[in-house]
C-alpha cells in the first residue's frame, strides 16, 4: 500500500474517532475540505508541518501518530510450552517458549521428594517463586528456608541459590527468573 494511502486512512480513522466531520477538521486546520478528501483517499500527500497541524487537531502527534503496535503474543498455549524430565522425574515446563526476548523467564517445576535442582551461580536479576503444592526448601547462600502450598518467596540472584523439596510427596511451584538465564 501506497504511503500516502496509509496516511489518509490513519487521518480518515482517527477524524472520524474524534467524531469530525471533513469540513470540521478543515475549518480546524484552516485547510478546505476538498483537500482534506483527497489526503483521506491517497490522492494527495501533505507536507510535515501540514500533517503535524493535522495530526495535532486530532489530538494526537506525529511520534503516536506513526508509532506501529507491536503484534506480540499474548497468550501461550499449553501445546506451546517446553518440557524437561530429568532422570529423576522433575518435570520442569518452560511456560513461555520466547522467554529470552522477556524479561522474565516464568517456570513450572514438578520436584520429586528427596530431590535437588541444580544450583545456580550468582548472577545478575531476582528470582520469585510461589508454592503450588507441597514443600521446598530455598536455599540462599548460607542459608536455607522452608515454604510450602500458599508460601511464595523472592530474592537478589547475587548468591549461590538453589531448591530442593523439603516433602514426602511431589511440590510443584511456579518459579519466575528475571532476566532470563540460559
Amino acid at each position: 500500500m501506497m504511503i500516502e494511502r496509509q496516511i489518509g486512512e490513519k487521518i480518515k480513522n482517527l477524524r472520524n474517532q474524534n467524531g469530525l466531520t471533513q469540513e470540521e477538521l478543515a475549518d480546524r486546520t484552516e485547510l478546505t475540505k476538498g483537500f482534506i478528501s483527497q489526503l483521506e483517499r491517497g490522492l494527495t500527500a501533505p507536507s510535515v508541518s501540514t500533517l503535524a497541524d493535522i495530526v495535532e487537531c486530532l489530538g494526537t502527534n506525529l511520534s503516536d501518530f506513526f508509532h506501529e503496535e507491536d503484534d506480540i503474543q499474548i497468550i501461550f498455549p499449553k501445546e506451546d510450552c517446553f518440557e524437561k524430565e530429568d532422570e529423576d522425574g522433575n518435570f520442569i515446563t518452560w511456560l513461555v517458549a520466547t522467554a529470552q526476548s522477556r524479561s522474565i523467564e516464568p517456570i513450572l517445576v514438578n520436584l520429586q521428594p528427596k530431590q535437588t535442582l541444580p544450583e545456580d551461580k550468582p548472577h545478575e536479576g531476582e528470582e520469585f517463586g510461589y508454592v503450588l503444592e507441597g514443600k521446598i526448601k530455598v536455599h540462599y547462600g548460607d542459608k536455607t528456608y522452608t515454604a510450602e502450598a500458599g508460601d511464595s518467596f523472592i530474592y537478589p540472584a547475587n548468591r549461590r541459590h538453589k531448591i530442593s523439596s523439603a516433602s514426602k510427596t511431589k511440590s510443584t511451584f511456579l518459579w519466575i527468573s528475571s532476566p532470563p538465564s540460559f
